[in-house]
């Protein structure tokens, strides 16, 4: 038989909001969260802004012994599984700990780290370099922190699929709760890239966009005058339980997740499939996976990274799934308003679907000032909808050619 899974807990740690109250009430009034890079001088940049988190002390959910241990990205995804075990109500010293486990997604990892790391190589020398070093910036440290505070013992792994991670962790611990591998299971993802190098990298490829005179309207998803993302950082965490464990303890089920899909491009590491080809096969493998039809969908949260070549691609893919339909259907990307989190959006997104189930609200694109001809759907631009919204497609797409994609609905 298989098994369903719900959603008990959920927190963001965004450049709009530390909490999730405070971060959907700005994302439903249109907020934005982007602007000038305040941590390290970037004077000399290319791009001198991005969706920066200012105010985060990670020392309010876990001790501060253990925050100097910790990558930055780390300590987002460590205070993010706290705010949503919270949130939860669950006591994860009762049960069985080999039946609760963790899967994160982190794109880049400890970034932070190695800079600094490479610094101080170079300038005091090898003896010098922290012995934290390599647990620090590993991918999988946020996973391994995680299970290691909380004595969790089952499944547990670290998912780096560029800015697929997140929504392929979260696909992947669906999968372990319903086929019977684990009761709990902490998912999400985190990254925090926003370092001189990761700033200069990305910026070198081409991939920002560059409006530096105007970063609060820099991010336009399926606008004729987007050109590139913005960086961002943070967290998108959440609790998945198994429907009866979730009920046996009384816990305030928030959103059950019902299809995963994924697949890859297999044709360019940085530029989509032009046609949106794997895109679509991975939203109708979701949609196949949750029994639905595509009808049934009744908002999608879209990648919508505000890039030249994604935003159209990804269009394409809703027009082939959705068929004629897809002129009706509403779509949003929040990251007009958050910039792109990379292996965090997809957690962070998850979130958002979830709190769209709750509230029967979907939160808007904003900066969607003079539509791309090419990009032709219903975007819910500029304010927020009121919505019958029972069922929810998230996309996440990746470098790499990678695609995962997640159906959600509400609790029946």
């Amino acid at each position: 038989m298989t098994r369903r899974v719900v959603v008990t807990g959920v927190s963001v740690i965004t450049a709009l909001g530390l909490e999730t109250s405070e971060f959907w009430d700005r994302l439903c009034a249109g907020k934005s969260g982007v602007g000038p890079v305040q941590r390290f001088d970037c004077s000399d940049f290319k791009v001198r802004f991005g969706g920066e988190i200012k105010d985060f002390d990670a020392s309010d959910c876990i001790p501060s012994r253990e925050v100097k241990r910790l990558d930055r990205f780390c300590q987002f995804a460590m205070c993010g599984a706290y705010k949503a075990i919270k949130q939860s109500g669950i006591d994860l010293s009762q049960g069985d700990p080999y039946r609760h486990g963790v899967i994160t997604g982190s794109g880049i990892g400890g970034l932070h780290e190695i800079e600094e790391q490479h610094c101080t190589l170079f300038d005091r020398g090898p003896n010098r370099v922290s012995p934290f070093m390599i647990p620090k910036l590993m991918v999988n440290a946020a996973s391994g922190n995680i299970s290691v505070f909380w004595g969790l013992r089952g499944p547990n792994s670290a998912v780096a699929t560029a800015c697929a991670s997140a929504s392929n962790a979260i696909g992947d611990a669906f999968k372990l709760i319903q086929t019977n591998r684990a009761d709990v299971v902490i998912s999400g993802g985190s990254e925090a890239a926003i370092t001189p190098m990761g700033l200069s990298g990305f910026s070198r490829m081409n991939a920002l966009s560059v409006r530096n005179d105007d970063p609060q309207r820099a991010s336009r998803p399926f606008d004729r005058d987007r050109d590139g993302f913005v960086m961002a950082e943070g967290a998108g965490m959440v609790v998945l339980e198994e429907f009866e464990h979730a009920r046996r303890r009384g816990a305030t089920m928030l959103a059950e997740i019902i299809g995963y899909g994924m697949s890859a491009d297999g044709s360019h590491m940085t530029a989509p499939d032009p046609n949106g080809a794997g895109a679509a096969r991975a939203m109708q493998s979701a949609l196949e996976d949750a029994g639905l039809n595509p009808e049934d969908i009744h908002y999608v949260n879209a990648h919508g990274t505000s890039t030249p070549l994604g935003d159209k691609a990804e269009t394409l893919a809703l027009k082939s799934v959705f068929g004629p339909a897809a002129k009706k259907l509403p779509v949003s990307s929040t990251k007009s308003q958050l910039g792109h989190l990379l292996g965090a959006s997809g957690g962070v997104e998850f979130v958002v679907s979830v709190l769209a189930l709750q509230t029967g609200v979907a939160p808007p694109t904003i900066n969607l000032e003079n539509p791309d001809p090419d990009c032709d759907l219903d975007y819910i631009p500029h304010e927020a909808r009121a919505l019958p919204i029972s069922r929810v497609l998230s996309n996440s797409f990746g470098f790499g050619g990678h695609n995962a994609c997640l159906v959600l609905c509400k609790v029946a």
